[in-house]
């Protein structure tokens, strides 16, 4: 590892990332969402998820480094999608570049014909970095935000529509339906266990706000949905519906579940 590491500013060191670290990256995480939204959107489930990613290698896939008091300064992991996080009190000494060059001479390592860099637009002087590196956007990701003051009208489901809220069991079933569901545009389908660790599996999973709708038996739809206590809020991490089912309303109907589940309506 420590060969592929390019030279660091004066007084900081870089080591890989264990499963002992995952709190003091939740914090370094949470720190750069503090100054880019003004509130933390990281928990720590999706943290040790990133670590538990089928084919990272920790020792050879994640890097940390920390500051003279010992103090975490910036981490990055790179496994075909790299992120870089730089703490805001360390900003401008060059970390993120260092963290980029080694994410590329990994990647290229292991033998990966390209890198996918995950980057805010609120953060200009990281979309500048990347830019300068002949970076071109390929995805670009929303988060919406909903304030529940009243509740979204949803029209009636078409007849023979039912939904009802997740229960133990209905793990591969859902994973199922939104691989399928987001085949047309992802790179990839993930396992059940890499799906299952950032979703069902995650401390912050909430099956009372996630759901499955079904026409006459048949999964046609799913939400699964976190709730984030730090946050004091419901976050929609995947919503889908089976492609001979859209444009009937049913996506909207998932998601009234979500909210009258999250603001402890009767359903």
């Amino acid at each position: 590892m420590s060969e592929l590491v390019p030279p660091l500013p004066a007084g900081y060191r870089a080591r890989p990332m264990t499963g002992d670290d995952v709190s003091a990256v939740h914090r370094l995480v949470s720190a750069c969402e503090r100054e880019l939204y003004g509130r933390v959107r990281t928990d720590l489930g999706g943290i040790a998820a990133v670590l538990a990613r089928p084919g990272l290698v920790p020792e050879l896939d994640t890097l940390l480094i920390h500051d003279r008091a010992g103090q975490l300064a910036a981490r990055a992991w790179v496994d075909r999608r790299s992120e870089v996080d730089v703490h805001p009190r360390h900003r401008g000494r060059g970390l993120g570049a260092v963290l980029l060059d080694w994410a590329e001479v990994r990647a290229r390592q292991a033998g990966g014909g390209q890198i996918v860099q995950t980057v805010p637009d609120d953060d200009p002087e990281a979309v500048a970095l990347l830019h300068s590196r002949g970076y071109e956007p390929m995805v670009t990701e929303w988060l919406l935000e909903f304030v529940m003051a009243d509740e979204p009208t949803v029209p009636e489901p078409p007849a023979g529509i039912t939904v009802r809220p997740f229960r133990p069991g209905d793990e591969h079933h859902a994973h199922q339906l939104i691989e399928d569901a987001f085949d047309e545009w992802q790179q990839r389908r993930n396992s059940y266990q890499e799906w299952a660790q950032h979703t069902v599996e995650r401390p912050t999973f909430a099956p009372a706000m996630s759901a499955l709708v079904f026409e006459g038996g048949q999964l046609v739809g799913a939400v699964i949905a976190l709730d984030l206590p730090e946050t004091g809020e419901g976050h929609i991490e995947q919503v889908a519906v089976r492609r001979d089912h859209r444009n009937q309303g049913i996506a909207r109907l998932l998601l009234l579940h979500a909210f009258r589940a999250r603001s402890r309506s009767p359903w």
